[in-house]
């Protein structure tokens, strides 16, 4: 590994923060959008089912992707 791993893991860390960021607005649907009835005072944009878990683990994958891209690069290109 080109990183010690306390610097990996910041790297990793932050790689999965912008990913997720990246992904959150996939597949969101507003209540409007979707077509169900909102109750009183919720704001119209916002989503019916975020589905968390499921970004947060698609997050997980494309970061360890992106992370192991960037290990690559820094170990053979960087010298």
């Amino acid at each position: 590994m080109p990183f010690p791993l306390p610097l990996a893991l910041a790297i990793y860390v932050t790689i999965w923060w912008i990913v997720l960021f990246a992904v959150l607005p996939l597949g969101v649907r507003s209540a409007e959008e979707a077509g169900e009835e909102r109750p009183e005072g919720t704001d119209p944009g916002a989503p019916v089912a975020p589905q968390l878990g499921k970004k947060a683990a698609l997050t997980t994958v494309i970061a360890a992707i992106v992370f192991a891209l960037v290990a690559v690069a820094a170990k053979y290109l960087i010298p």
